[in-house]
């Protein structure tokens, strides 16, 4: 069984920006996996092409939830290599359940990430971007613990899509959760304002009403690794020009 850390800190502001968000989830912890199976099997098996992990990477999963996605790179990765963290105790309590015990399991916000710099060979975030009170913040902090070169690959809810957009207006109507989602584009942009090199960018629906979108992005190479086959090598085979596609 995994055991989960208490560590990191949190600016005031986004602890009143995320409050709801923290309510909603403990209050789902419980029903979360069951009532959203579908959902869930669609985002990681995405983000999980995307990361495309080598043998011996470390891999940081931001917004881990109930564990899904750890649960499914545990299959082929060893679990001493997985991390992940989120805001929510009683989401923890259920991936703590899940995964071994050397998976590294913390609390804490992707705002104030509690890692030190260049902790990770790959980093995810699976179905968080929406709900962040400050994205900018959090990209920049994925940069932050990422190595050289490093990979980051984020799907999240889409606003190219008319069932996200209504569905985040109700959240923020009845007051359940702060949401605040983005086009694909808009996606992109933050990522490269944030100072990443941006690839593959999808929009693309997994069933007849739902909508996602998914971005592969990497972290600057040092001048030393510029030109070398290394991490950011590895991901040459993911970079196009940044736009919508089907997915």
């Amino acid at each position: 069984m995994s055991t989960v850390t208490t560590t990191g800190t949190t600016g005031t502001g986004t602890v009143a920006g995320t409050a709801a968000v923290v309510r909603e989830y403990a209050r789902l912890a419980r029903v979360y996996d069951a009532k959203w199976r579908f959902y869930i099997a669609e985002s990681t098996r995405k983000t999980e092409a995307l990361l495309a992990l080598q043998p011996g990477e470390t891999v940081l999963d931001i917004g881990c939830g109930t564990g899904a996605l750890l649960r499914q790179l545990a299959q082929s990765h060893p679990p001493q290599l997985l991390s992940g963290v989120d805001p929510v105790p009683e989401m923890l309590a259920l991936a703590r359940g899940k995964l071994a015990a050397e998976v590294d399991l913390r609390e804490g916000w992707a705002e104030s990430l509690p890692y030190p710099d260049a902790s990770f060979d790959a980093v995810a975030s699976c179905n968080v971007l929406h709900y962040l009170a400050s994205p900018e913040k959090a990209l920049r902090e994925m940069l932050r613990v990422l190595r050289p070169g490093g990979r980051l690959a984020l799907t999240d809810w889409c606003d190219d899509f008319l069932a996200c957009r209504l569905c985040a207006l109700w959240l923020r109507i009845s007051g359940r959760a702060r949401v605040r989602i983005y086009d694909s584009g808009e996606c992109a942009a933050m990522l490269q304002n944030a100072g990443c090199e941006v690839g593959a960018v999808s929009a693309y629906k997994i069933n007849w009403l739902w909508g996602l979108m998914s971005v592969a992005a990497a972290a600057p190479a040092s001048e030393k690794e510029s030109g070398e086959k290394t991490a950011g090598g590895r991901f040459e085979n993911l970079i196009c020009k940044s736009g919508k596609n089907d997915g």
